[in-house]
């Protein structure tokens, strides 16, 4: 266990499930012209967006379907599975809850942002362009602008061929997958730590085995003045530390 983030995982939050608020990135457009997150995918977490201001869309591209994209206002829920790659566009101060299974995964290597072919199959340059955002702000951008360059060549494959198109995706998904099932030591913690916990406390409570939390598992929790930046914006997770 010492070596899980400890800042994003915890059985406090239901289920096991991990939340943030995120402010989609509106500092400066992409190279499409859009205010936009990064593209990127999780392999196996599930993720929804409950919108709590501004306007925006939400891009979605899966094997079954291709590419999509849903219209995201105030009080909007949008839930997606793992595997679909997603990029948020922000219209007009667009800030969303992020809802996402198995908290604590995205943060630490399920999520993967699409840069393209050449980049994604160089290990020291997707690393050289994932780290960007080291830059602070400015380099959050740089990362974002690399990043729809790559997703832009995707985009015209969808327009002008589809095969080519849906192959590029299935390359993208199934490289990330074996990548994060090449390391289930660093994955299930998560897993055993968040959801197995809670359904197995539940089980517990049904059977009589143990009785309902105390007081002290009552979670309060503002946002930090300071937020992260994210691969869709920037970020206040919402954590067991006390306020």
């Amino acid at each position: 266990m010492a070596n899980l983030n400890l800042s994003h995982t915890t059985t406090g939050l239901i289920g096991g499930l991990g939340m943030t608020r995120v402010t989609v990135y509106n500092q400066r457009a992409a190279p499409d012209g859009k205010q936009s997150g990064c593209p990127h995918i999780h392999a196996i977490s599930s993720e929804a967006y409950y919108v709590l201001e501004g306007t925006g869309q939400v891009e979605l591209h899966d094997l079954e379907k291709g590419w999509s994209n849903s219209d995201l206002r105030v009080g909007t829920y949008l839930q997606f599975p793992a595997n679909v790659m997603h990029r948020l566009v922000n219209h007009q101060g667009l800030v969303i809850l992020g809802i996402m299974s198995n908290a604590g995964l995205a943060e630490n290597g399920d999520a993967r942002i699409y840069f393209g072919r050449e980049i994604d199959e160089d290990p020291s340059a997707y690393a050289a362009a994932a780290g960007l955002v080291a830059n602070g702000l400015e380099g959050a951008l740089d990362r974002r602008d690399l990043a729809v360059t790559g997703y832009i060549e995707l985009l015209q494959l969808w327009d002008n061929d589809r095969d080519a198109y849906f192959a590029e995706l299935k390359r993208f998904i199934d490289a990330h997958q074996e990548h994060v099932r090449s390391n289930p030591d660093k994955f299930a913690p998560y897993i055993a730590h968040g959801p197995r916990a809670w359904a197995e406390r539940t089980e517990q409570m049904l059977d009589g085995e143990i009785n309902a939390p105390a007081g002290e598992d009552i979670l309060r929790n503002l946002p930090g003045d300071k937020p992260l930046l994210g691969m869709c914006g920037t970020l206040h997770p919402i954590t067991s530390d006390l306020q």
